[in-house]
């Protein structure tokens, strides 16, 4: 394979000099305390009493000024705890905890511009495996759109008053600076082979967000070649992380091809699975690489939460829609007994099979899954 940094780009973001960029190193998090006290909904003032603390500390939590990420883990603790019983949605509450991992990420990315080899192994995209919350907590202040985690206001949520950000979104020039870290660090990474697989493949599929016009043909230099056969979980969950970057840009070439090679047998179909329990938080574990992919006997997840969370990923205008119908299919050909646990999750994931049959959003192959799919939902009915 080709060098990457021979791989066509808009230039270096940060400039010629690499010098950091400075910004406010608690953004994500501090955005996402505001969205929890506005839907309390309470004043900076009253909650910054109930939480113990005074204004001027409330404001920079939320500000980004102060990062909920330098308090201690036991104070961090007490402010989950102490707006649970201020009414927070708990939903948003659990979230803080990957907002701080974003807000990580991106003060590293900002903070650190040029790699090297002793400072890859320290990268927090090299230290675990990181959740799909996670990811998009990062992406949130890369793009602007929100978490698929977050959930929607609730009625009667008072509207903001003023010209207030309505995302932890970054100036473009920081976001320009985040992106050529990410791309530097994961051409960094690839020199190193598997001692920097982990941060390679995250941070490429992190790249995948960037809308530079390059970013197509970047992402797709990073790209190994498609094997028949996978040596490691590390290759495999490299090839699946670019298969789904590439559809962000309307390539689905890559993603059938890693499909009918890369599940092609059972070992494939469990890495896919373990993957998917992971990426939607359904595996409680932290995972310091790629390798639990591969294991049978490591699965901490319950399946039919599996099906619950893969049921919504049948929609038609999800990218990897394909991926989506062939994991749901695979997760139902190993687990049949699925099909009748739960009579209002069969009749809603038979309402979403039958859509997408009467669509044109899929490829034929998925097409045959999802009659497949759709005759076993019927004789669970007859």
């Amino acid at each position: 394979m080709a060098s990457a940094q021979s791989s066509p780009r808009r230039g270096t973001h940060t400039g010629g000099q690499g010098s950091p960029v400075r910004r406010q190193a608690g953004g994500v998090s501090g955005h996402l305390l505001k969205i929890i006290r506005e839907r309390v909904p309470s004043t900076q003032r009253h909650l910054a009493e109930l939480l113990g603390v005074d204004i001027t500390t409330m404001q920079g939590w939320e500000s980004g000024r102060r990062p909920l990420s330098a308090i201690s883990v036991g104070q961090f603790q007490t402010v989950r705890r102490r707006l649970l019983k201020c009414g927070a949605d708990p939903e948003l509450v659990v979230l803080l905890e990957a907002a701080g991992q974003a807000d990580a990420v991106i003060a590293h990315a900002l903070e650190n511009p040029v790699p090297s080899r002793q400072s890859v192994e320290h990268h927090p995209l090299a230290q675990w495996v990181y959740t799909r919350a996670a990811a998009h907590m990062i992406a949130w202040a890369l793009t602007g759109a929100p978490p698929a985690a977050l959930p929607q206001a609730p009625p009667g949520t008072p509207r903001r008053r003023g010209p207030t950000p309505d995302s932890p979104l970054l100036p473009a020039a920081e976001r320009q600076a985040a992106f050529s870290h990410l791309r530097r660090w994961a051409e960094e990474a690839e020199r190193l082979g598997q001692d920097g697989a982990l941060l390679r493949r995250q941070a490429v599929y992190l790249c995948s967000y960037d809308s530079a016009p390059d970013t197509h043909a970047w992402v797709g230099h990073m790209r190994k070649p498609m094997r028949f056969t996978f040596t490691s979980p590390l290759e495999w969950s490299d090839a699946r992380s670019v298969a789904t970057s590439l559809t962000r840009h309307g390539e689905q070439d890559v993603l059938w091809a890693f499909i009918d090679h890369g599940m092609r047998d059972d070992a494939g179909e469990t890495a896919n699975l373990n993957y998917w329990a992971y990426w939607l938080g359904l595996d409680p574990l932290p995972r310091a690489d790629d390798g639990f992919m591969a294991s049978r006997t490591s699965q901490q997840w319950d399946a039919s939460a599996l099906l619950r969370a893969m049921a919504s990923r049948l929609d038609p205008g999800l990218a990897c829609i394909d991926l989506n119908v062939h994991s749901v299919w695979a997760l139902l050909a190993a687990h049949p007994a699925l099909l009748t646990a739960d009579s209002r999750l069969t009749a809603d994931l038979a309402g979403r099979v039958r859509r997408l049959l009467d669509s044109d959003s899929v490829s034929s192959r998925a097409r045959r899954e999802l009659e497949q799919l759709n005759y076993g939902l019927r004789l669970t009915r007859a």
